[in-house]
Parts: structure tokens; C-alpha cells; sequence
């Protein structure tokens, strides 16, 4: 593939690392409430899961006479435990928050029962979180870099991981501001996305 379609593919994860960027800002979330009201969180995540799903069909279009790497099974036994283990990882992080709150289901119904309910969950400190702080990001970085076969999924993984890491940097100022020196000493005890170290009391 030449490097023109590599560069559009990342030019499609950059937007959506401005968009995600712009968008989860506490000046866009005011406004955005202000027009959709509690059905903000819930079509912040159609438009993340549609503009993803945008992103990857360009890039398979893009990359579209990406061969498969001619890899020893060893290493494709290898790449499917690390994808697998990904998707674990994914679903038992998943399963720690509250999906309600987290997909924007809970704050709809709240609106049609007039009861307020707060958009961000108390702190986590349990479960994988007391081992990582990005669990989720976690098993993404497994999941992507286990599902890389051909060229396009190398492309996947590679800029995926980039906009996780990057996004990290933006989501903690973020999570510092909201809880505070909480925070600030779990941060201390706890990696960010490998269990190297100390871990959440």
C-alpha cells in the first residue's frame, strides 16, 4: 500500500481523536447538554461508535490489497491468546461500570421520570482497577495488536494505540480536576495499563 493511503488512514483516526477531544470538552459537553439534554451521553457514543465504524471502512477501502503476513503459527497462536485476552479484559472492565450511565440509557430515563442523575461515576478503585487505571485501554491494546494479520490491521493497531495514549494524557487532567487528590494518590499507587506495580488499597 503506498504511503498516501497510510497517511489518510491516520488523517481519519486524527479527526477522531479531535472530534473525541473537542467534544468530552467541559465547554462542548455545556452546549451540547443545553441542545440534547440528557440524551446527550447517549448520542455522544452513536456518534463515536459511527464515526469508528467511518474510520475503518475507509481504512479498508484505503488498504484494501493488504495481504495477509506470512507469520509461523506459533506467532498466530500467540496473536489469538493476546486477542482473546483482550476481549476478556474488555468485557470484565466493561461489566465494572455502570452500562446505564456509561451508554446514557440511565440518564434518558431519569429525564422521562424527572429525576436527576449524575453524569460521572464515583471514582473505581476496585476489581481491575485496583491493578490498572485504564482497564478498558488495556484490553483494546490487546485486542489490537492480537487481531494483526495483514497490513491494514498493523495500521488499525498501530494508530489506535496512539489516539489510546494520547487520549489517556487529555482524560487524566480530566479525571485529576473532577476527584481530586483522590486521584492524585491513586495515581501515585496504581500503572496505568500494566499490572507492574503496587495496586489500589
Amino acid at each position: 500500500m503506498s504511503y498516501v493511503d497510510h497517511a489518510v488512514y491516520a488523517l481519519l483516526w486524527l479527526s477522531f481523536g479531535w472530534a473525541h477531544s473537542v467534544l468530552a470538552g467541559e465547554r462542548a459537553k455545556r452546549q451540547l447538554h443545553w441542545v440534547f439534554g440528557a440524551a446527550y451521553r447517549m448520542g455522544y457514543n452513536i456518534f463515536a461508535v459511527v464515526h469508528i465504524a467511518v474510520i475503518l471502512v475507509g481504512g479498508r477501502y484505503l488498504l484494501a490489497g493488504a495481504s495477509r503476513f506470512a507469520l509461523p503459527s506459533t506467532a498466530e497462536q500467540t496473536l489469538t491468546v493476546l486477542q482473546w485476552g483482550g476481549a476478556a479484559v474488555l468485557g470484565v472492565a466493561l461489566l465494572q461500570y455502570d452500562l446505564g450511565r456509561f451508554s446514557g440509557l440511565t440518564q434518558l430515563r431519569s429525564r422521562l421520570g424527572a429525576r436527576a442523575v449524575a453524569e460521572d461515576e464515583p471514582l473505581h478503585v476496585t476489581g481491575l482497577h485496583r491493578f490498572v487505571r485504564h482497564p478498558l485501554y488495556t484490553g483494546a491494546f490487546l485486542f489490537l495488536w492480537g487481531a494483526v494479520r495483514t497490513e491494514f490491521d498493523f495500521a488499525t493497531a498501530l494508530w489506535g494505540c496512539l489516539y489510546l495514549v494520547i487520549g489517556t494524557y487529555f482524560e487524566e487532567r480530566k479525571l485529576l480536576t473532577r476527584y481530586g487528590e483522590d486521584y492524585a494518590q491513586y495515581k501515585k499507587r496504581v500503572p496505568a495499563y500494566v499490572p507492574w506495580k503496587g495496586r489500589a488499597a
